[in-house]
């Protein structure tokens, strides 16, 4: 798994999950706002970008390797995922505790997707379409990456395997919260858009509901792509939250 990092060792772990169609790419607009003192930690999950050679097989595969490059850094991190990394943060919170400060959860479906057979099977079919760059520019506009990143879009959506698709898609929609989420003792803050389609919003009450002490949020104006529609606002969100749970002495 390709693995960028921004700022000095032994600064606070900021890591960064991206969502699934996209790379680390994604979160450049955010970081142009954080500031100095992280050690900001920037993955392409498997099968997405520069790790476009490793098939994405699982959500528990990723989050052990994620585990260790947390653990490479020196965590524990601040993790902020977005969608699917979204998902992935809670598992890495649920299952590594140790490991993970705080996270801030963006748009992660939590609600598990019902008749999920039909959809992967047209997913499969039209697999190819990711490979449009016509149909890449138009996806690319529903997640609203600005123009100067459209280009890595379309090259990350046509790089990314036909395997990659159905396991990373069917693993997001038949995702539930582990159990162990609900004793994760860190905090938490879960964030939705307000123009979000009511299964995420429901998501989002269920992560929150199952996580009494954490926070939740929904950001008016936005859609599913909070991390590109206002990477200022989510940055100044993760600046807060770093300095509320500063490094130990």
């Amino acid at each position: 798994m390709h693995v960028e990092t921004f700022g000095a060792r032994g600064d606070h772990p900021l890591l960064l999950l991206h969502g699934g169609g996209v790379a680390g790419w994604m979160w450049e607009p955010l970081r142009a706002h954080l500031g100095g003192g992280v050690r900001v930690i920037v993955p392409d999950l498997p099968g997405h970008g520069r790790s476009a050679d490793e098939t994405y097989v699982s959500h528990a595969t990723t989050v052990a390797a994620l585990a260790g490059v947390v653990e490479d850094e020196g965590g524990p991190a601040t993790v902020v995922g977005f969608s699917l990394g979204a998902q992935l943060t809670v598992q890495l919170a649920a299952h590594f505790p140790e490991r993970v400060r705080n996270v801030i959860v963006v748009s992660a479906q939590a609600v598990p997707m019902r008749a999920t057979r039909p959809m992967l099977a047209l997913l499969g079919a039209t697999a190819g379409l990711a490979k449009n760059d016509r149909f890449a520019r138009l996806q690319a506009r529903q997640l609203f990456v600005p123009d100067y990143l459209l280009a890595d879009y379309v090259r990350t959506s046509s790089g990314i395997s036909r395997e990659t698709l159905l396991h990373s898609v069917e693993e997001n929609l038949l995702f539930t919260p582990p159990s162990a989420w609900r004793s994760y003792p860190g905090a938490a803050s879960i964030l939705v858009g307000a123009k979000e389609k009511s299964l995420m919003k429901r998501s989002a009450a269920l992560l929150h509901a199952s996580l009494p002490h954490s926070d939740l949020q929904v950001v008016d104006g936005c859609g599913h792509g909070i991390p590109l529609q206002r990477p200022a606002w989510l940055a100044q969100n993760i600046r807060a939250t770093l300095d509320a749970h500063p490094d130990p002495a």
